[in-house]
């Protein structure tokens, strides 16, 4: 499944690229994110507690940062599961200069299974708009944050 995601992040983009491959920040903004351990540079593991219907339920999973451009773009790749099922793939992201702003463009391939791929593609779809609507809104007010 494909899923593109934009948004606008109020911080300049080297901040937002500097948050974006920084765990304590990811931690703070990852909406349900319980841990976000570095276990390797650019690998770490998480635990997620996602409580939207459909997908609700606690996740374990890995995540690696590659192909890193500073201040342009990077490419994440995650894998996770948990009772609901399992999600894995990978998300292009870059970052382009808007003002003040940065603006933040995702394309993302992500393949579900279990209970996740009986929900429909139009509903993860939805959640995971959803859960990046609350990232980025989170990372907005982290990087304004004196």
């Amino acid at each position: 499944m494909k899923i593109t995601l934009s948004s606008v992040v109020q911080a300049p983009r080297d901040r937002v690229f500097g948050a974006l491959v920084d765990p304590a920040i990811l931690q703070k903004c990852i909406p349900g994110c319980e841990s976000l351990v570095e276990t390797g540079p650019d690998i770490y593991e998480a635990r997620l507690k996602i409580g939207i219907a459909g997908l609700k339920g606690t996740y374990t999973g890995k995540a690696t940062i590659r192909d890193k451009r500073p201040s342009e773009s990077l490419t994440l790749g995650f894998e996770g599961k948990g009772g609901p099922g399992f999600v894995r793939g990978s998300a292009a992201i870059a970052l382009k200069p808007d003002g003040s702003s940065t603006g933040v463009g995702c394309e993302a391939d992500v393949q579900v299974g279990g209970l996740i791929a009986a929900v429909g593609s139009r509903l993860v779809e939805a959640a995971a708009k959803k859960l990046a609507d609350d990232f980025f809104r989170q990372l907005s007010t982290e990087l304004q944050a004196p």
